[in-house]
């Protein structure tokens, strides 16, 4: 169990998305969820997502190298840092970790990575477009934040998250249950002053791109969105759009965004997707009601995989959930159903029990087990 020690509520009235800050002790008596042996294990995976990045002598070049990895003898004992994403889907022992921080919604969060560093080892300074909690874990390393502002991408290359160096406003050495809060936009740098295990819980929100394109997909796939702009007055120039065509033009996307049966499956479905690859836990054989109800009857317990996302809308007309970008749809199940199902992780048998007393939250449970995205647990 992890339990945070700070006020989460004032953090997020004073710091979340505004400004960095560390959070010193935020954990008690922090003990890694996951060795470095085991990690590195994961990063053995084809289907992990993992990289390696080395830092060269003169420090002001890091090269990056894309798993997975058999070996790590060639990279020495210092200057280097192993990074694996969505630790969270592959180790049940780090779900834990992810869940002191479900204080913010689960819509925005985006994975648990895992990096073990030699020292000397980093990846540079750099910006990131999604908030970011560090967590320390064994060892040390020195951190360094900077003010938002106009920095200058390393190299010119201006798709680089590097930056050039910065003036900082924080400087910190991480302590083991020690952590680091960083709003998208804040450039910062780590160093590793002894071999060190860091977690990185990052929560992300779309972007208008992602919006844009889902949006236009949404109504095409639905065959909506023919609205066409109209005007009772037209400019005296032939080759001129005027400033009231371009606003009412554009006012035709705005309308949908007060429209929810416009954009509101398009929303479930685009945040309740993984950027990452879950670890499907599917079974030999399909059950039917019959069979989970005498394994929920003999004791079993029904869990999540790690990473899944099960969301609901706020003022849905629709009775509903969202899961791993699908709509599923549920009759005759109350709103405290909906609300128990979307918050509840681990559905331990006795509350597994109760919810098989409504048939259709029942054949939701047959369905998602068979798909692999639920399973049963002792």
């Amino acid at each position: 169990m992890y339990q945070l020690t700070f006020d989460t509520q004032a953090f997020i009235k004073k710091h979340w998305q505004q400004t960095p800050v560390v959070l010193t002790q935020a954990f008690e008596d922090f003990v890694d969820p996951i060795a470095a042996d085991e990690l590195a294990g994961l990063a053995c995976e084809e289907e992990i997502s993992s990289r390696i990045v080395v830092t060269e002598a003169n420090q002001n070049q890091w090269n990056v190298i894309q798993g997975p990895f058999e070996d790590y003898d060639a990279y020495g004992e210092t200057h280097w840092q192993l990074l694996v994403q969505a630790v969270n889907h592959w180790y049940p022992d780090s779900q834990p970790l992810v869940d002191a921080f479900r204080f913010l919604p689960d819509w925005r969060f985006d994975d648990l990575m895992v990096s073990f560093a030699t020292p000397l080892g980093g990846v540079g300074p750099h910006i990131d477009n999604y908030d970011v909690f560090i967590i320390q874990g064994e060892g040390e390393r020195r951190w360094k934040v900077g003010n938002k502002g106009d920095h200058k991408r390393r190299g010119g290359d201006e798709n680089s998250p590097l930056v050039e160096d910065f003036e900082p406003i924080i400087g910190v050495v991480l302590k083991k249950g020690d952590v680091l809060y960083i709003p998208p936009g804040y450039p910062h740098c780590g160093e590793t002053l002894s071999l060190a295990i860091s977690y990185s819980i990052g929560f992300r929100a779309p972007s208008q791109q992602e919006l844009l394109t889902q949006l236009a997909d949404s109504l095409i796939d639905n065959n909506s969105g023919h609205q066409r702009f109209t005007s009772d007055s037209e400019a005296l120039e032939p080759g001129i759009v005027s400033q009231e065509q371009q606003q009412g033009i554009m006012q035709l996307l705005a309308e949908l965004a007060t429209q929810p049966e416009k954009y509101q499956t398009m929303l479930g479905k685009l945040l309740s997707q993984n950027r990452f690859e879950l670890d499907i836990c599917e079974g030999e054989e399909p059950l039917d009601l019959e069979e989970l109800q005498q394994v929920i009857e003999d004791g079993a317990s029904i869990l999540r995989i790690g990473g899944l996302k099960v969301l609901r809308l706020e003022n849905d007309n629709i009775s509903r959930l969202f899961i791993n970008g699908e709509v599923f749809a549920l009759e005759n199940v109350t709103e405290a159903e909906l609300v128990s199902f979307a918050n509840t992780v681990n559905l331990d048998n006795e509350l597994a029990a109760t919810m098989f007393d409504n048939l259709a939250i029942a054949e939701l449970l047959v369905e998602l087990i068979n798909q692999g995205l639920y399973y049963l647990a002792e």
